[in-house]
């Protein structure tokens, strides 16, 4: 497939409202595909360029791209930025920039799909001294090709950012309609490998290809998320429930084969450099092949200490000696998805409980049963007073499910509600918050689309606002006037009083007095709140009378 006909129907595809017909769309063109092509195309018809587990990067920011554009169209960055900041779109502006250029004397060679996805990898694979000039002279060469309408799918894929609305959900649908196998499978086989390209070779082989997919060392999954909620309520729905402690830590999950062991953070990144006394204890700690999943929290005198300091060992690479001795940190693992060759996901967490008893001789985060709900209140007192955020409570015949953000764990946090949001804009602050921004514009994720739910300017002290702003100012995709659009990478957990609906913002509601809480630099964009889980929140809070509208 020629890049040129990718282009042309993700411009289909952006123009299509309804989901169905886009789902049709894309099923109708994956049989056709070469095995060489299908992973590379339904990645990046998703905004995609690498499997979700996988370490590769691109690593092109903003600037990068607009040098390389500004070398090829025979103008400066600043045109570039000026383009785009008056069309407001990445993709449209280079497309009407390549538009011009293609009235030039430039030599353009037609660009294959895969060829594409080889110089992506070029890109991804530069390092150390020249990498910056090694990956702009690939992006040099790729514009220098493109023809206009390429060159708007082209710019959009370097940021990992499509917006034609075809998200996991979408693509899992066309997936299964191709090649005629179930939905289940699919989402199946997604959960244990991470990578919606693969699983798709593997359903063009049929279903027995999908149900023999297993759960692989060193190659991390998604995390199972959990829902805000009640204990009454979970003890009403399930009866006998499993209590933890809900702690303020980062998430990790830690995989050993023999003496090999790695440990990943939230966002399936390697963290094994910053946290060798956790890879030393959890290995001590068994004599098995596992995948376990697990929080590290920062101790201090007997008590949890806040989740900021349990992130700076999360990213630390060097003179990680002195940090250990600065910052202690204490595993608790409270999962196993693999063991000694077996995958687990599927087993009941009251089974995967008894074998994490069985294999893993310490650091096994603490467990409580009972289907009495003032037994469960007592113990959500004493995770209070222990110093945690709260408790979890999670259904014991539920299996483990990569990804998804369900009501089989249900988090329980006193006071404000939260929520993790993408930061996708920001305005320049006045006054005492002159030359940084001064409020964040907030986003949830909707099938690879980014909808906007409203701004944060509260809870933010003067030295947060300047660590925002040096991590967000690279990242300035647009401006126009006070206002910046920015290249989504930053996630903020926000609370808020009231989510109400409200015309105002195209996700078709806002947050009442919302308020920063923190940053959450062990999320990434795909694992903010989604729409789906905002509209049920809603939902719920209107049914008890508690929901204004706007």
């Amino acid at each position: 497939m020629l890049f040129m006909e990718f282009s042309r129907y993700c411009e289909r595809l952006e123009k299509i409202p309804g989901r169905l017909e886009m789902i049709d769309l894309v099923s109708s063109i994956l049989p056709g595909l070469s095995d060489e092509e299908l992973p590379v195309f339904v990645r990046f018809i998703m905004g995609r360029v690498f499997p979700d587990w996988s370490p590769q990067k691109l690593g092109i920011g903003p600037n990068l791209l607009y040098d390389a554009v500004a070398y090829v169209v025979g103008t400066r960055r600043e045109a570039v930025r000026g383009e785009i900041n008056a069309i407001g779109d990445v993709g449209m502006a280079v497309e009407k920039l390549l538009a011009n250029k293609e009235q030039t004397s430039f030599f353009i060679q037609e660009m294959d799909l895969v060829e594409v996805y080889r110089d992506f990898e070029r890109i991804a694979e530069a390092e150390g001294r020249g990498s910056q000039r090694e990956k702009l002279l690939v992006a040099r060469k790729l514009f220098g090709n493109a023809r206009p309408l390429e060159g708007r799918y082209l710019s959009r894929l370097m940021l990992e950012e499509l917006r034609i609305g075809m998200g996991e959900g979408n693509a899992r649908d066309a997936i299964a309609r191709a090649f005629g196998v179930d939905v289940s499978l699919v989402e199946h086989a997604h959960q244990a490998i991470n990578d919606l390209g693969e699983v798709a070779l593997l359903a063009r082989q049929g279903p027995e290809a999908l149900r023999d997919v297993k759960v692989e060392l060193f190659r991390p999954v998604k995390m199972m998320l959990a829902q805000a909620g009640t204990i009454a309520e979970q003890i009403g729905d399930h009866g006998e429930v499993a209590i933890e402690y809900k702690y303020d830590g980062s998430r990790f999950q830690f995989h050993k084969r023999g003496d090999l062991c790695r440990i990943y953070s939230r966002k399936l990144e390697d963290v094994t450099v910053g946290l060798p006394d956790i890879a030393r204890q959890l290995s001590a700690a068994t004599d098995h092949d596992v995948i376990l999943d697990g929080e590290a929290i920062a101790m201090a005198n007997g008590r949890p200490m806040p989740f900021q300091y349990v992130i700076r060992r999360f990213r630390r690479k060097h003179k990680v000696d002195s940090m250990m001795e600065k910052i202690e940190l204490v595993p608790w693992v409270f999962d196993i998805l693999y063991l000694d060759g077996a995958t687990l996901i599927d087993l009941p967490f009251r089974e995967r409980r008894r074998r994490l008893d069985e294999v893993l001789r310490e650091h096994i985060a603490p467990q409580f049963r009972t289907g009495d709900v003032a037994e469960a209140e007592r113990i959500y007192a004493d995770a209070l007073n222990l110093g945690h955020e709260g408790v979890m409570v999670k259904v014991l015949d539920s299996r483990y499910m990569p990804g998804i953000r369900g009501r089989q764990w249900v988090k329980v946090k006193p006071d404000v509600e939260t929520l993790d949001l993408a930061v996708v804009g920001a305005e320049w602050g006045e006054g005492r918050r002159a030359g940084v921004f001064g409020s964040y514009l907030l986003a949830v994720q909707d099938q690879g689309r980014l909808l906007p739910v409203g701004k944060v300017a509260t809870g933010i002290s003067d030295e947060m606002l300047v660590e925002l702003y040096q991590l967000a100012k690279e990242s300035v995709i647009a401006q126009s006037g006070k206002e910046v659009t920015l290249e989504p990478s930053l996630v903020f957990e926000v609370g808020y009083s009231e989510i109400q609906a409200s015309p105002n913002y195209e996700s078709g509601y806002a947050l009442r007095f919302p308020r920063f809480v923190r940053l959450r630099e062990d999320k990434g964009v795909e694992g903010v709140e989604t729409l789906d889980a905002l509209s049920e929140r809603y939902r719920r809070r209107s049914q008890s009378g508690a929901t204004g509208g706007a």
